[in-house]
């Protein structure tokens, strides 16, 4: 294993905030960020603004303002430069035809297009390649990207907000507000983080929501519903035809405009057909805002990755109880105002 100094690790953490800018707009493809520098000096920098725009090392090899000093640079790269043409071309190609001295890797890309290809590519052309330098804070990061990878499915991210007293709805399902304004924003944020958002049938027809981003700058997610007999009412917002709604049913229906019926199997269970389905429309992500039923069968079956639980101080003293099931692998927790947020990691 190499070994790494501080300002290795630091300008590494630079490379990684710089990735996280690509939030919501690199997707389908992983989050990436560049930095050159030159006797430890950064030259420049860059990151993978929007898909099918100019990959991170593109970005940074052209903040450079004395590309001489590229032949005696460092490169610090969080994810395996490309080794394919794709929408663009190989950025392994780029670093060698500008002649770059040094590149530091954090993760090793898992798309079998590269897998090494990269490395193998920088390493032939004479380029000394060091790998793994932060390679958890990498993987965190570009979680969603590496799910689709190595496990064929999109990231699946629950999230509720329940009061102190473990409700997260009135009686008979009742819409109640539970978690505050900050929290009301977070929510947004998340939602234009994530490629889908999915809710049950009874979310749907209580709520009426209209699951677009609002108080947060950003995309709309697609929206999913689950809509086992077409018993939702036309007039509800998610029918409104303003973002690409995707209604998984047990029913026939054509689809028209942006409204997408995809009739499942009664015979098959219901969530392995869904992310099924998303994984083949390259979904990357899910942010799951369903009630308990939909909440508990996703636990239950194993088929999450990260729960985000908006726990409030109000009490409702009954109603629709919260998820039960047993949390583990709480990876961080922080305030919203009077909230508490739990971020628990499968």
């Amino acid at each position: 294993m190499p070994t790494f100094s501080a300002v290795d690790e630091l300008m590494m953490r630079r490379a990684l905030d710089l990735a996280r800018l690509g939030t919501g707009y690199a997707r389908p493809n992983p989050l990436v960020g560049c930095v050159i520098t030159h006797e430890g000096r950064v030259i420049g920098e860059g990151w993978h603004q929007r898909y099918g725009g100019p990959h991170a090392e593109v970005n940074a090899v052209a903040a450079v303002r004395q590309p001489e000093l590229l032949a005696q640079s460092r490169v610090y790269v969080t994810l395996e430069p490309c080794s394919h043409f794709g929408k663009t071309p190989p950025c392994a190609d780029l670093l060698i035809a500008k002649g770059v001295a040094e590149v530091v890797i954090c993760n090793l890309d898992p798309n079998p297009l590269v897998a090494g290809g990269g490395i193998r590519k920088l390493q032939e052309a004479g380029i000394r390649v060091e790998t793994g330098l932060l390679e958890a804070e990498g993987r965190w990061l570009n979680r969603r990207f590496f799910t689709v990878q190595e496990q064929q499915r999109p990231y699946v991210v629950l999230k509720w907000a329940e009061t102190a007293d473990g409700y997260l709805a009135g009686p008979y399902f009742q819409p109640v507000a539970i978690s505050g304004e900050l929290a009301r924003v977070a929510v947004h944020q998340w939602r234009a983080e994530e490629h889908a958002i999915l809710v049950g049938t009874r979310t749907a027809l209580h709520d009426n929501p209209r699951l677009n981003v609002r108080a947060w700058p950003g995309s709309n997610p697609i929206r999913l519903v689950i809509d086992k007999n077409l018993s939702l009412p036309p007039t509800h917002y998610l029918f409104d035809g303003s973002q690409p709604t995707v209604v998984f049913t047990y029913r026939e229906r054509a689809s028209k405009d942006s409204l997408t019926y995809v009739t499942l199997s009664e015979a098959e269970d219901l969530f392995p057909q869904i992310l099924h389905y998303l994984q083949q429309q390259n979904v990357q992500s899910v942010l799951v805002e369903g009630g308990p039923t939909v909440l508990n069968s996703l636990l239950k079956d194993g088929l999450w990755d990260e729960a985000r639980v908006i726990r409030s101080p109000r009490r409702l003293h009954g109603g629709v109880t919260a998820p039960r099931m047993g949390l583990t692998g709480l990876r961080e927790r922080f305030g919203l105002g009077e909230d508490e947020v739990f971020v628990y990691q499968r």
